[in-house]
């Protein structure tokens, strides 16, 4: 025969059967689904970090003060700050300081043990320019509300204390009344910002008896020279004791995350390919049922002078027929899913071509492996006991 003939006359014997075919090609399609979904989530989320720092930018480095040889915890200099300005390619700098005696409140009734692990910083003006954060609702503070008992408060912060999307609302905060006057997205190079309620500087110094110590400085640098400038912050934010300086990469602990979100997805596709496999085990069960009951029509095909080839070549086209069935089926309702759950997430959706590709070949072997044990069965079937076979 025709390899044409070959595939219709592989065609018609799927249609004689659409149940068990349709079953057949369900347990092929998860599989492919399962592996396409989750490859195409991680590309997803690995292009919306991408775009997040291609926004928010790679050059974000912290200083931080770490802890003392004796393990008591340390404190930056008051001239930190002007220092690490000094540095050539640092283009911008700011500061919080963590206000240690402080805590805020919903109102003056909550328990004091109850603050929610929410922080109070004092906060320089440049902030959210240098962190690349936003305003969600309500404004930054200013020169005026900086001054004065006023706070700007971190998203989950804002969650925790139950204060509505529209502020201008008052907190209890260090033992007396705080007007909130903003709300902040989430910050992503900035974590450490979501769950604190932030005050100007000299607000802090004069209403919250704050000692001025930066916490934490947040410093950009020259794109080209961030390696550079990350190696010489400690030693010039604490000359004496460079040693008790912490210094990090914001964007690094962002990428971090994401490989470990790949390790996660390691396991998700070893997981699709037992599905996989599982999928192929029903194809091959499929075929050699079909050899089983169709001997009859096996046998009077030869009778008929059909060759051991065309015999085989008509159950392998059943055969891979069923498996590309099932590995389109999945790799069409893989791609929606990463597209519904991209859209969920606010992702750009994003599946790699050869994760399509590789999902048809993918079927394609196994489509092939599973036919070929009941294609070669039936070739081997004589015209004389495939006919008298009960």
């Amino acid at each position: 025969m025709r390899w044409a003939d070959v595939w219709r006359v592989g065609a018609y014997g799927l249609r004689s059967r659409p149940l068990r075919v349709t079953l057949s090609a369900i347990g092929i399609a998860i599989g492919i689904a399962a592996m396409v979904a989750v490859v195409g989530i991680s590309a997803s989320s690995s292009e919306d970090l991408n775009r997040r720092l291609d926004a928010l930018g790679t050059n974000l480095l912290t200083t931080a003060p770490g802890q003392s040889v004796f393990g008591e915890a340390s404190q930056l200099p008051l001239e930190a700050e002007p220092m690490i300005e000094r540095i050539g390619p640092v283009l911008d700098t700011s500061a919080t300081g963590v206000v240690p005696e402080a805590s805020v409140y919903r109102n003056d009734h909550v328990p004091e043990i109850e603050s929610g692990g929410i922080t109070v910083q004092a906060a320089r003006l440049d902030l959210l320019e240098v962190v690349g954060g936003e305003v969600a609702e309500g404004q930054w503070l200013t020169e005026a509300t900086a001054a004065f008992p006023s706070v700007v408060l971190g998203a989950d912060a804002a969650e925790r204390l139950g204060v509505p999307a529209d502020p201008d609302v008052q907190v209890w905060l260090g033992g007396q009344w705080f007007t909130v006057v903003g709300v902040l997205e989430p910050a992503a190079l900035a974590p450490e910002l979501d769950s604190a309620a932030l005050v100007g500087w000299e607000a802090a110094e004069a209403y919250l008896d704050f000692d001025a110590h930066a916490t934490t400085v947040y410093t950009r640098a020259a794109e080209a020279a961030v390696t550079d400038v990350q190696s010489v912050l400690g030693a010039t934010a604490y000359p004496e004791h460079p040693d008790e300086v912490e210094v990090s990469r914001p964007s690094d602990a962002l990428v971090a995350a994401e490989a470990a979100e790949e390790t996660f997805t390691g396991l998700l596709l070893g997981l699709g390919a037992v599905a996989l496999l599982v999928g192929g085990v029903g194809v091959a069960n499929t075929m050699v049922i079909s050899v089983l009951e169709r001997r009859g029509e096996i046998g009077l095909r030869r009778s008929l002078g059909a060759t051991k080839a065309d015999v085989r070549g008509q159950f392998l086209a059943e055969s891979l027929l069923l498996s590309l069935l099932g590995g389109v089926g999945g790799v069409v309702l893989g791609a929606a899913i990463t597209a519904a759950y991209a859209a969920w997430q606010g992702w750009p959706p994003t599946v790699p071509p050869w994760v399509l590709g590789g999902g048809v070949a993918a079927t394609s072997a196994i489509g092939a492996i599973a036919g070929l044990y009941p294609a070669v069965k039936a070739a081997r079937l004589s015209p004389t006991e495939a006919l008298t076979a009960p």
